[in-house]
């Protein structure tokens, strides 16, 4: 017979019904994770023209996709930030804003596989994946010259163009389609992965 412990009266659930409790939580956040790429391969608001939002569901889609896309834009601006601090070359001040963007959520994810707490490793993979199609969309417009507007840029100022830059620096420019269409079918692998991952964690018993 086990012992009961001091603090057992703090758990007056059994542990199957906990067990089911998290079962359901994975559950949702699987469906509601599928739901958000669902809506997300059908609006894409960085990439479609401005238009009138209609309808509760595609208000919540924009509002949740506004907050990752501020999230990432942050990141992404923080890594030139690092650079503005300390004396960095031109070409590692521009590399870092994609290199932060892409390793902060990679990192989180990460760490909760390392905890073994596999649902945090796979949201984190789905928002590495979201801000791959970003970039993937970022070097699609190298093209339009080495400046982005403000009307255009994260900040609301003038800017340079961090892949027209790169490309031209490595002289592929000309290669920009290319490069951006294998990035953005490697940001789909990465998020249809871990959608995958979120299912097999909520219905452990259809693996």
């Amino acid at each position: 017979m086990r012992k009961r412990g001091k603090f057992d009266y703090l758990h007056t659930t059994s542990r199957e019904e906990r067990a089911k409790t998290t079962r359901t939580a994975k559950q949702v956040i699987f469906w509601l994770t599928l739901l958000f790429f669902l809506l997300y391969l059908k609006y894409k608001p960085y990439t479609s023209d401005r238009h009138i939002i209609s309808g509760t569901t595609e208000y919540l889609f924009y509002l949740y996709h506004f907050i990752i896309n501020q999230t990432v834009g942050i990141v992404h601006e923080g890594g030139h930030g690092i650079c503005y601090i300390l004396p960095c070359p031109r070409f590692v001040m521009v590399v870092n804003g994609t290199l932060f963007q892409w390793l902060f959520p990679f990192g989180v994810g990460y760490y909760y596989k390392k905890r073994r707490q596999m649902i945090g490793y796979f949201l984190g993979l789905f928002v590495l994946g979201i801000s791959m199609d970003y970039t993937a969309w970022y070097m699609s417009t190298a093209p339009e010259g080495p400046l982005v507007p403000a009307s255009k840029s994260f900040l609301g100022i003038d800017g340079y163009h961090d892949f027209y830059y790169i490309f031209d620096t490595f002289g592929v420019l000309a290669y920009y389609s290319l490069i951006s269409g294998v990035v953005k079918a490697a940001s789909f692998v990465v998020m249809v992965r871990a959608v995958v991952g979120l299912f097999f964690e909520a219905y452990p018993k259809t693996a």
